[in-house]
């Protein structure tokens, strides 16, 4: 566009071609500009918390109600968890990944675990005790998981009652890890070489009982909604997915298996001892927010199949590996200022001998030194592939930890969901991503 010299010329921002007028009439300054997009109009969705878990802006470029072009902005959560091992041992990481992706810390913990174990080159060295009791809380993770998924998306999509719910049915889950770590969230409970402690009968059979107690309620959800018009008509063809965009944009996780494609890291990859349990891989052929709504319900009754096979598996033998020299002399217990070490234990540390003392306080201040490396690690978290790269240099500390996040990769899905779609859609295909922000941010 040609412009006389009182006029600058128009610029692009993120919001829109804008001109700077010094002067003249409006009419030729915008001459020659498409008329179409005089129609269209620039919303923020956000930064706000709804349908994502965390801090997330969706800039959206809207035609009437439908959306032309989106684009996510992320970094609003972020934490330096990554930068911040680099300071810290190598058992004191599981206290930072933990905090990642907040509603499946137990995924964050056992794949950095794993990491550090195939560094230190003690794989097959972790307990078979210890294996089982980490598939136990990540499955019973994964339904804590799935159960906020489910309580959220129907809360956005107008299904208050599925919110009190989910929430209510997680309060149970979060009871058992709380009785078998102390903590509800964030537990820094699996841990290189093994787990922290020993799972207690008390939580035996607050398991056992949930078992009974939780496929009732599964059917209760999906009287609930599966039937229901609404329900039905935010669901079915909306942000459709294909197995070929999911592989493009590297989707996985339930997203990827709603498209027909059975990809799951505990059959193709197994670790933890993933291949001597029994269960199948939901798949659904759609593509779209039903698709990954069916999928996700049936993957919690698989993981309930998993529980009960766990705690059928769990003999009695140690949780943490034989070498004194990795193993996190843990022996907690519930005192005056909190969950720490048992007074019964570091009496008997004190009271053995100077050396023992000496070596005690070494591991706990200094920690252990891991060989010079870097390994990839992959588990099937769930959202997804929750990837860690982990780089030593031979010293106390990691070099570089570094996530591959499903929240994160899974989130660049969002314009392909909603463009060409309604504004109403952009919520649902987003909720049915799952995302966490704390794990995309990190």
């Amino acid at each position: 566009m040609t412009t006389s010299p009182g006029y600058a010329t128009e610029r692009e921002t993120a919001e829109g071609k804008v001109f700077t007028v010094t002067g003249g009439d409006w009419d030729t300054v915008v001459e020659g500009t498409d008329p179409i997009a005089d129609e269209r109009i620039i919303v923020n969705m956000g930064p706000q918390h709804p349908s994502t878990h965390g801090v997330l802006r969706l800039i959206l470029e809207l035609e009437g109600e439908t959306v032309r072009e989106a684009r996510s902005v992320i970094g609003y959560l972020h934490t330096g968890i990554e930068k911040n091992l680099e300071y810290r041992n190598w058992v004191q990481g599981s206290t930072f990944v933990t905090r990642m992706d907040y509603l499946a810390p137990i995924f964050n913990e056992t794949a950095y675990s794993l990491a550090v174990e195939k560094l230190l080159g003690i794989t097959d060295e972790v307990t078979e005790r210890a294996n089982t009791i980490r598939v136990l809380m990540m499955e019973l993770n994964r339904l804590s998981s799935h159960l906020v998924w489910l309580a959220t998306t129907g809360m956005e999509l107008g299904a208050i009652s599925i919110m009190l719910y989910g929430f209510r049915e997680r309060e149970h889950i979060l009871d058992i890890f709380e009785t078998i770590t102390g903590l509800r969230m964030n537990h820094a409970y699996v841990r290189p070489g093994g787990v922290a402690q020993d799972v207690p009968d008390e939580a035996i059979a607050k398991i056992r009982d949930f078992l009974v107690m939780m496929p009732k309620k599964l059917q209760e959800y999906e009287d609930l909604l599966s039937g229901q018009p609404i329900w039905v008509e935010r669901t079915k063809g909306v942000a459709v997915l294909d197995v070929t965009g999911c592989l493009a944009l590297g989707i996985t996780g339930p997203v990827l298996r709603s498209a027909g494609l059975g990809w799951d890291l505990r059959k193709t990859m197994p670790y933890c001892g993933y291949e001597n349990y029994e269960f199948d891989v939901p798949t659904h052929p759609d593509g779209d927010v039903w698709g990954r709504y069916q999928v996700r319900l049936a993957e919690m009754r698989e993981s309930l199949k998993i529980v009960e096979q766990a705690l059928d598996r769990l003999k009695p033998g140690p949780v943490m590996v034989a070498d004194r020299k990795i193993a996190w002399p843990a022996q907690l217990a519930i005192g005056l200022d909190g969950m720490g070490n048992s007074l019964e234990h570091v009496a008997k540390i004190m009271g053995q001998s100077m050396e023992s003392l000496i070596h005690h306080f070494k591991l706990v201040t200094e920690g252990f030194r891991v060989p010079p490396g870097q390994v990839y690690v992959g588990i099937e978290s769930p959202r997804g592939e929750l990837g860690v790269h982990a780089v030593s240099d031979g010293g106390t500390r990691p070099y570089r930890v570094h996530y591959r996040e499903p929240s994160f990769v899974n989130l660049q899905a969002i314009p392909a969901l909603a463009e060409g779609g309604l504004i109403a859609d952009v919520i649902a295909g987003g909720a049915s991503l799952d995302p966490v922000m704390g794990g995309c941010d990190r």
